[in-house]
């Protein structure tokens, strides 16, 4: 699997975790794109140093292809930021239903990478061993637009948190470690909160792959026809027609409603015992 990896240099998890990741390793200065940004190589890895703030740096997975790099995916190293302040390390898709407030263009979702997201965060599970931080994903949100299938790998919640060694030593480690893509059924999830609690649960115990996930508060207040083209949006962009819905996150009607729509879709319901349990849990 080939890799883009994204250092952005304002970002001190991104550099800390990026930094760590290349120690070590046979890496070659390979030139610069169009826009002057530098790149290194190591066989079917290449990084990028990217100045320009990653959440708003529009179609550079283009501008890289067009210097000539070849990848399958891009990770975003990053910080988390959130008011808990909660340590936590994280993954998540990327793209905007709606509104388009933190880069990325409005209503587009990028492509999503379901084996190699919910890998890393297994990955996070197995090599961390500091029992204070939260591993889960984040359901899709922000930008930058890109036509790539990609993934934020992050550090959170908070500035004492950020630039914290131990953390940044986890998911390098992680970056290291998760090469090849599975097998498993990908699928989309409908429903939860933010941090998809369900998902994250399902995702460490059994033999499934999330790609775009769309909580409830994306489909609070929508039309039908609003939250179908969002469901439709999030399983093209995850290359699967497989959703399961965290029906206990909503009322039973809410459920059932939900199911029928996303079936009307041509969408195939999974159910948690639909998945095999992994080994070892």
């Amino acid at each position: 699997m080939r890799r883009l990896i994204v250092r952005y240099e304002k970002d001190i998890a991104s550099v800390n975790m990026v930094d760590r990741f290349i120690q070590g390793g046979e890496w070659s200065e390979a030139g610069t794109d169009r826009e002057g940004r530098r790149y290194i190589t190591d066989g079917d890895d290449t990084v990028v140093y990217l100045q320009h703030q990653h959440i708003r740096s529009e179609h550079l997975d283009r501008d890289a292809k067009e210097a000539g790099f070849v990848f399958d995916v891009v990770v975003f190293p990053s910080v988390h930021s959130a008011q808990s302040g909660i340590p936590a390390l994280t993954v998540h898709p990327i793209g905007n239903y709606h509104e388009a407030e933190h880069g990325g263009e409005e209503g587009r979702l990028v492509p999503a990478c379901p084996a190699v997201m919910t890998d890393m965060l297994r990955a996070i599970r197995a090599e961390c061993d500091i029992p204070e931080y939260s591993i889960c994903f984040e359901v899709t949100h922000h930008g930058p637009l890109l036509e790539t299938p990609t993934m934020f790998l992050e550090i959170g919640s908070d500035e004492s948190c950020w630039g914290r060694s131990d953390a940044a030593d986890i998911q390098s480690r992680v970056l290291a470690k998760v090469r090849e893509k599975n097998d498993y059924v990908s699928v989309v999830g409908l429903g939860g909160g933010h941090y998809a609690p369900r998902f994250t649960e399902l995702a460490l115990s059994h033999k499934v792959n999330f790609g775009h996930m769309l909580p409830n508060y994306q489909m609070e207040g929508r039309s039908d026809e609003d939250v179908a083209a969002s469901i439709r949006k999030a399983t093209e962009a995850s290359r699967t027609d497989c959703v399961y819905i965290h029906r206990k996150s909503m009322k039973g009607l809410q459920a059932t409603h939900l199911r029928e729509l996303a079936e009307s879709l041509g969408c195939e319901i999974m159910k948690s015992e639909d998945f095999e349990p992994l080994t070892g849990n």
